[in-house]
Parts: C-alpha cells; structure tokens; sequence
C-alpha cells in the first residue's frame, strides 16, 4: 500500500450494484477516516460491478442503517466500476469474492492486480464475531431485512477499521 508524498490516496469500494454494501463502506470509512485525523490524506469512492443501478442513490435500508450508526448515505449516487480505475485508484477493495474474482480478471494478472482485496481480507480476529473472518464475504442483504443491513453495517465497520490500521501501520497515512 505505497504511495507518493503529498499524493492523496484513493479507494474504492466495489460490489454488484452499488446501492447497498459499497455505499455503506464508503459512508463508513469516510468518516472513520475522519474521525482519525486521516480525511485529508484518503479519497474514498464506490462503484459496482454492472451498471443496473447507475445514477440511483443508495437503497433506503442501506441509507436506514447508515443513518441509524450515524453516519450519512444520502447523497450517494451508484456508478459502474471502469478498468481504467485500477491505474487511479490505490486500492480497490471487493465487498465479495465474487466481485474480487471479477475485478482480478479486468486487472487480468497485470500490475494493478495487487490493490484488489477483499474487505474481509483487513479483519482481526477481534472481527469473527461480526462474521468477517479474514478473507469472509460481506452477503448481499438485498433481498434481506433490516436486520441483514445492520449485519453488513458491522462487517463494513469492522473490515474500514482494519483498512485504517493497515494505512496507519504500514505509513501510508499519517494524521495532522
């Protein structure tokens, strides 16, 4: 997780549509980030893998729980990934292993391959409990309740704040 001084580092979150999981991790770890001093030096996005959704906001139960936790999904609007993401984005973190098969096969073994990881690929074991084991994925709650949003919500805190321990840890960030 390198990058240039006095660079702004960039992440993207990815998963199917972009109405539920990826806009909840963005509205996560943009305020996560914040409230570490970090918002200056990270530039957080989100985007799907198709394009089903483009230009709708988030689902209300995603934007329901996010409000619920405090933070806020309202101006999110969905877009489509684009390939060419993976040369302008520093890390692009798959919200399933589905999505991170996808975006593996568009970086297709190249050099941009390795900023593609899955968001249960930054948890501790502090994190099992909330079902994000390591390399688990974040199920689509989609065609779930309410209680499957607040479910994803706690996997997302839990996988954005091992994304702020890695940033920290390997001197990406540094907060003011």
């Amino acid at each position: 997780m390198a990058r240039m001084i006095g660079t702004t580092y960039r992440i993207c979150f990815v998963c199917t549509g972009n109405i539920c999981r990826s806009p909840m991790a963005e509205a996560v770890l943009r305020r996560l980030l914040e409230e570490e001093g970090l918002g200056h030096a990270v530039e957080v996005d989100s985007a799907g893998t198709t394009s089903w959704h483009v230009g709708e906001p988030a689902d209300q139960r995603a934007v329901a729980a996010l409000r619920e936790a405090g933070y806020d999904g309202s101006a999110h609007r969905a877009q489509a990934f684009e390939t060419s993401w993976l040369v302008d984005r520093d890390l692009v973190v798959a919200l399933d292993s589905g999505h991170l098969d996808e975006l593996r096969a568009l970086a297709a073994g190249g050099p941009h391959e390795t900023k593609v990881r899955l968001l249960g690929s930054f948890a501790e074991d502090a994190d099992r409990d909330r079902g994000l084991d390591g390399g688990g994925d974040v199920a689509d709650p989609y065609y779930g309740s309410a209680a499957d949003f607040e479910r994803v919500l706690a996997q997302v805190e839990a996988g954005c704040r091992g994304i702020i321990r890695e940033l920290v840890r390997d001197g990406v960030v540094q907060p003011v």
